[in-house]
C-alpha cells in the first residue's frame, strides 16, 4: 500500500497546516478497495474557523485590490504544482481511479496549465471602465464602472475530476480577488489537501486567503453554504445536491454558482459515417468509467441506421477492457466507490425490467477480482422515456435511441431535464447548423470538435446548473459591479 505524503492529511486553515479537531478517515483506493492514506476529518468548529480566516484575509488585507500580487502568487502555484506534478499523477491515480494518460491531459496537467489564464486575467482584466458623461435627470454626470471582488467564496467540488474542479473555482475566484474556502468530496480529499501543503510551503499566499477543509461529513458543506460571512457559494456535482446548496444559501441570498448534472445526446445524422460516429460515441462514454458530467450518454441516430450504430457502438465498447488505471494504455477505470458501483448496476436492472436490451457489458468483469469496476454497457431497445435516458448514471452506461428526421432528434435531445453539452456528427453544414441552434444546451461538439479550454465558458441549460465556469465568462461570476457617479 501506497500511502500519501504526511503533509497531504493536514488541513490548511488560516495559512497553518492543522489537523483539525474531528480526527481521521480512510481514503480508499478503489482500483483494489484497499486504504490508500488518511485525511483529516474536519468538524464544524474547523469549517467555522476555516470560514473566520477567510472573512478576515478579505477585509483586514489588500489581497483584493493588489491585482499584481494575485497573479504573482498563482504563478507560484503554478509552478510549485508543476514541479511536484509526478507524486500528484500518483496520487490521483490511486485516490480518484483516474487513467494515468488522462492525468497527462484534463485529470491534472491541464488543469494546472491552464491556473496560467487566470494569472493573466488578474493583471490584465478592466478592472474600471468610463461610460462618460450622461445628463439623467438633467444632471450633468460622470459614470464610472467598477469591478471588484464578491467577497468570501465557498467552493464544494466533486470526485470525478477533482483538480480540474478545484483549480477551475480556485484560479478564477483567487484571481478576482476573492480568498476562498474550498470543502472538496469526501472521496478524493488527499487530492486537495495534497494543494493545500503545496501553497502552505512553497506560495506567499496570505494567512486566510485559501483555506482547504477535508471531511467525511457532508453536513460541513451546508454549513458553508449558509453560513452569513460567506458571500457566495460555487458548487459542482448532481442537480439534487444542488437543489439542496440553492437552498442553503437563499438564507442570506448570497451569490450563487451551480454546475450540475447532465443527460447529454450525440445525434449522427444521416450523411454521417454512422458506423464511426457510434464507435467514437461508445469509445467517449467509457472514458474514465463514464464519470464526466458532459460525456453524451444518449446516442441518438436515424431509424433506418439503427441496427448499424448498436452493432458499431458495441463494437467500440467491447473493446474496451476496465483495468489497472495506473497502466498506461488504460481509459476506462474502477468507478469511485461501491456505493457508485451499486448505483450503476442498479440503473442497468432498471433498464431490464423496462424492456431494454443489453447489447454488450453490465456486468462486473471476471477478470478484475477486486476493485470497483463496471464493464463498459451498451443499452438498446428503449425510447427517451426509459430511466436510463433520463436520469444521470454517472457510469460507462450508453443509451442508443432511434429518431425519424433531423426535427425529431431534436426533439429529443432537448425533452430532458438536462442541458449541459452534447454532439452533432454530420456532413452538411446547414443542416449541422440547424440542428446545434435547435438544441438547448451550453456545449456542443461538431464532428469531434474540442470545446474543453481554459479560455472556453463551461456550464448548462435548464437543471444543469446556473452560470459559467472557466473563460471571462467563469472569471467574472465571482465579481461585483459598482457603478459611481459624479457631478460633472
Amino acid at each position: 500500500m501506497v500511502l500519501p505524503p504526511a503533509d497531504s492529511s493536514r488541513l490548511l486553515i488560516g495559512g497553518k497546516l492543522t489537523t483539525g479537531g474531528g480526527g481521521e478517515f480512510v481514503t480508499l483506493n478503489p482500483a483494489t478497495e484497499e486504504a490508500y492514506g488518511f485525511a483529516a476529518d474536519a468538524d464544524k468548529a474547523d469549517m467555522s474557523a476555516a470560514i473566520e480566516a477567510a472573512r478576515s484575509a478579505f477585509d483586514s488585507t489588500d489581497w483584493s485590490r493588489d491585482h499584481a500580487f494575485r497573479a504573482h502568487c498563482l504563478r507560484q502555484l503554478r509552478t510549485a504544482l508543476q514541479a511536484e506534478v509526478e507524486g500528484l499523477r500518483a496520487l490521483t491515480v490511486a485516490e480518484a481511479g483516474a487513467p494515468v494518460m488522462l492525468t497527462r491531459g484534463p485529470h491534472l496537467e491541464g488543469p494546472v496549465a491552464d491556473l496560467e489564464f487566470s494569472e493573466k486575467l488578474a493583471e490584465s482584466y478592466e478592472w474600471e471602465t468610463d461610460l462618460g458623461v450622461a445628463a439623467p435627470m438633467g444632471i450633468r454626470s460622470r459614470r464610472v464602472l467598477q469591478r471588484e471582488a464578491v467577497g468570501v467564496v465557498g467552493a464544494i467540488t466533486p470526485w470525478n475530476f477533482p483538480h480540474q474542479i478545484n483549480f477551475a473555482k480556485l484560479g478564477p475566484a483567487l484571481a478576482a480577488g476573492n480568498t476562498v474556502v474550498l470543502k472538496p468530496a469526501p472521496d478524493t480529499p488527499l487530492c486537495a489537501a495534497a494543494v493545500g501543503a503545496i501553497i502552505a510551503e512553497h506560495t506567499d499566499f496570505p494567512p486566510g486567503v485559501i483555506n482547504i477543509v477535508t471531511s467525511a461529513d457532508h453536513e460541513l458543506g451546508a454549513q458553508l453554504s449558509g453560513d452569513p460571512r460567506v458571500d457566495m457559494v460555487t458548487f459542482t456535482g448532481s442537480t439534487q445536491t444542488g437543489r439542496t446548496v440553492m437552498i442553503n444559501a437563499a438564507a442570506t441570498l448570497k451569490k450563487t454558482f451551480l454546475e450540475l448534472g447532465g443527460k447529454s445526446a450525440f445525434i449522427v445524422l444521416d450523411d454521417a459515417d454512422i458506423g464511426a460516429a457510434a464507435g467514437m460515441a461508445g469509445f467517449s462514454v467509457a472514458v474514465h468509467a463514464g464519470q464526466g458530467c458532459a460525456l453524451t450518454t444518449r446516442l441518438l441516430v436515424p431509424r433506418a441506421s439503427y441496427a448499424a450504430a448498436v452493432d458499431a457502438a458495441a463494437a467500440a465498447l467491447g473493446r474496451i477492457t476496465p483495468g489497472d488505471p495506473s497502466a498506461p494504455g488504460t481509459i476506462c477505470g474502477p468507478l469511485i466507490s461501491a456505493r457508485q458501483r451499486a448505483r450503476v448496476e442498479r440503473y442497468i436492472d432498471i433498464a431490464r425490467t423496462e424492456g431494454g436490451r443489453i447489447v454488450v457489458g453490465g456486468r462486473r468483469p471476471a477478470a478484475q477480482q477486486h476493485g470497483f469496476f463496471i464493464e463498459p454497457t451498451l443499452i438498446a431497445d428503449v425510447d427517451n422515456a426509459a430511466t436510463v435516458a433520463r436520469e444521470e448514471i454517472f457510469g460507462p452506461v450508453l443509451v442508443v435511441i432511434p429518431y425519424d428526421g433531423d426535427e425529431d432528434a431534436i426533439r429529443i435531445a432537448n425533452d430532458s431535464p438536462y442541458g449541459l453539452s452534447g454532439a452533432v456528427w454530420g456532413t452538411d453544414p446547414e443542416r449541422i447548423a440547424k440542428v446545434t441552434e435547435g438544441v438547448r444546451t451550453g456545449t456542443l461538439s461538431v464532428n469531434g470538435g474540442v470545446w474543453y479550454a481554459a479560455d472556453a465558458p463551461f456550464g448548462g441549460y435548464k437543471q444543469s446548473g446556473i452560470g459559467r465556469e472557466m473563460g471571462v465568462a467563469g472569471f467574472e461570476e465571482y465579481l461585483e459591479t459598482k457603478l459611481i457617479a459624479s457631478m460633472a
